[in-house]
């Protein structure tokens, strides 16, 4: 089961190069990073995030690229299952795990990028260069079988360094 918080669900810029997504933070997180930003998402809050759900947010949001799971951890599976539900609606679709690893041949079909690593706070955030986090940008290959990712976590950092 994923939950989300409706109040949290919002339209970035930010959280993935290029594209405009709708936010969607989940709730029941399993991580329990310190430092986290909204330690009130490990909890069980929130609503059911289902299909029909997920079609009102994508309408009630016009000119979205992507649809951005915050989260989900909890229910691999299901994030699975929402996020193609999204692909064959046409949109983008990103997922912010806090993994350290995920394993790109099993969910790299279900996302176009993919941020892992749990937050360090002496690591800092995706826009520090000293960060552990990192966001890839998924290339799928459906006749090949082959799913490519790139590194492009170097577009948060200031001037576009690629340090």
């Amino acid at each position: 089961m994923i939950k989300f918080v409706p109040e949290d669900t919002s339209v970035v810029f930010a959280e993935i190069p290029d594209e405009i997504c709708l936010a969607i933070n989940l709730s029941l997180c399993p991580h329990r990073c310190p430092g986290c930003h909204s330690p009130y998402l490990q909890q069980d809050c929130g609503y059911i995030l289902d299909e029909d759900t997920l079609d009102q947010l994508v309408e009630h949001n016009p000119g979205i690229t992507c649809v951005l799971f915050m989260g989900g951890d909890g229910d691999k599976k299901r994030l699975k299952e929402l996020a193609d539900h999204i692909l064959t609606k046409g949109y983008k679709t990103a997922w912010y795990s806090g993994e350290t690893d995920v394993p790109l041949f099993e969910f790299g079909w279900f996302f176009d990028y993919i941020k892992v690593g749990p937050y360090k706070k002496d690591l800092g955030p995706l826009n520090e260069p000293t960060t552990n986090q990192r966001l890839y940008k998924i290339s799928k290959f459906y006749n090949q079988q082959q799913i490519i990712s790139e590194d492009i976590t170097n577009k948060f950092w200031k001037h576009g360094s690629n340090q």
